[in-house]
Parts: structure tokens; sequence; C-alpha cells
């Protein structure tokens, strides 16, 4: 609205001085260099982790529990020593599960 108004008076003096009043005035501060005792993302990603807390109880465990607990959890639980008709149960759960994420409607 207000350059509007100094562009229907024609002067340039006017555009000039509303176009500054609109430039924002922090823009210097997004220049300025983080502080000295901020620790770059660079080296937070490479940092390696020496202590971790379970996922399941909380307990804490070293790296190579931590790693150890993952791989047992990212293959899941043994089924071959279960009762065949849970064992069975569980194969129709996932199976479920499969058929319910590609879309299949199932009751």
């Amino acid at each position: 609205q207000c350059l509007y108004l100094a562009m229907r008076k024609g002067t340039i003096t006017g555009v000039l001085s509303v176009l500054i009043e609109l430039m924002p005035l922090g823009v210097q501060n997004a220049w300025a260099l983080p502080p000295a005792s901020d620790v770059p993302e660079e080296v937070l990603r490479t940092e390696i982790i020496t202590e971790a807390r379970s996922p399941i109880d909380g307990k804490r465990l070293t790296a190579a529990e931590y790693a150890e607990l993952q791989a047992q959890l990212r293959t899941g639980p043994p089924i071959d020593n279960l009762n065949p008709k849970v064992r069975d149960l569980i194969v129709l759960l996932r199976l479920r599960r499969l058929l319910r994420s590609i879309g299949i409607p199932i009751k």
C-alpha cells in the first residue's frame, strides 16, 4: 500500500524510501558466524556412541551389547521351538500384515 502511494506520487525518492523501510532490519545478524562453543554438525554425525540404552527396558548397554541387541531385534524371535498351533498363528498373522500392506482388505 505504501509502495503504491509512493509510485502514484511519481517520485523516485518516495519509492526508494518505501523500499528502504520494507527491508528487514535483522539481515546483519544472519551473516554472523555461530559461536565457537557450537559443535559442527559434521562432527556430531561422525561421533561414535559408546553407551546406549536398551529400547526394551531402558538399561545401559555398551556399544557391542547395543549392536547385538539391534541385530536380534531385526531378525525377530525364533519360532522353531514353539507349539505348532502358535507357530501357524504367527505365520498367518505375518501373512495378514503383508496382505494389508499391499492394500488387500481383510476383516
